[in-house]
C-alpha cells in the first residue's frame, strides 16, 4: 500500500489517514474524527443513537448527521422521559417537521421506545448498564484490517437485538443494533491505521463499564 486507499484509509489534507467512509465533507469528518466510535455513557445520548440509527435505515448516515439539531430540538434532547408522554397531536406535528425524517412508523416507533427505555432504566439502573452488558468478548472483536473486515451484524448485535426485542423495542434489528454499538463505542471499527483507531482504543481502556444493580 502506498497512498493508504488500498485497505479502506485516505490521507487527508491534514496529513492523517482515516477511514475511507467520512469522504471529504467536513461535518462527517468532524463525526469520525472526534464521536464516532468514542464510548458514550450518557443515558440521552444512548437513546438519541439509538433513534437516529433506526432512522437511518434506508438513509445515507450524512442525512442523518446533518439533521440531527432538527431531531434533537423536535424530540426535546431525546430525554425519554419526555418523548414517552408524546401523544398523537406530537406525531402529527413532527410528521409537518421539515428539519427531521417525516416517518410515521419511526417516529411512532422512536416514542414508543421512549417509554421501553423507561422500563430499561426501572430495572437495569440505566441505559448505559443495560447496553454495555452485551459489549462482545475480545474472542469477538477481530482486527479491523480493512473495509470488508467489517460486517453489518455480529453475535453481539444479534443478542442485543433479541433482547430489545424482548423489552418491546421497535425498529432495532442486528443491522441497526450493531451501527448503533459502532456508534456509541461498544466496538472500535476504526480501521488499522487510522489515527482514530488508538485514541478510541485508549478512551476505551480507561472506561468504568457500568453495571445493573445486584437483585437484593
Amino acid at each position: 500500500m502506498t497512498d493508504g486507499t488500498a485497505e479502506g484509509l485516505t490521507e487527508g489534507a491534514d496529513g492523517r489517514r482515516r477511514c475511507w467512509w467520512p469522504g471529504e465533507a467536513p461535518d462527517y469528518l468532524a463525526y469520525h474524527d472526534d464521536e464516532w466510535g468514542r464510548p458514550v455513557l450518557d443515558d440521552h445520548r444512548l437513546f438519541e443513537k439509538l433513534c437516529l440509527e433506526g432512522f437511518q435505515s434506508g438513509l445515507s448516515w450524512l442525512t442523518i448527521l446533518r439533521k440531527r439539531e432538527g431531531f434533537r430540538r423536535a424530540f426535546r434532547g431525546f430525554d425519554f422521559a419526555e418523548v414517552a408522554r408524546f401523544g398523537p397531536r406530537d406525531v402529527e406535528r413532527l410528521l409537518q417537521d421539515a428539519s427531521i425524517v417525516r416517518h410515521r412508523g419511526k417516529i411512532e416507533a422512536s416514542i414508543h421506545n421512549a417509554a421501553r427505555a423507561l422500563e430499561v432504566v426501572e430495572d437495569q439502573g440505566s441505559l448505559a448498564a443495560f447496553f454495555w452488558s452485551f459489549e462482545p468478548p475480545p474472542d469477538e472483536r477481530p482486527s479491523r484490517v480493512d473495509r470488508a473486515s467489517i460486517d453489518a451484524t455480529t453475535p453481539a448485535s444479534t443478542r442485543l437485538a433479541k433482547a430489545l426485542k424482548r423489552r418491546g423495542f421497535r425498529f432495532v434489528g442486528p443491522t441497526t443494533a450493531y451501527a448503533f454499538m459502532q456508534a456509541m463505542g461498544m466496538v472500535n471499527d476504526h480501521l488499522d491505521g487510522c489515527f482514530a483507531r488508538d485514541e478510541v482504543e485508549r478512551a476505551r481502556a480507561a472506561l468504568t463499564r457500568p453495571s445493573p444493580p445486584r437483585a437484593s
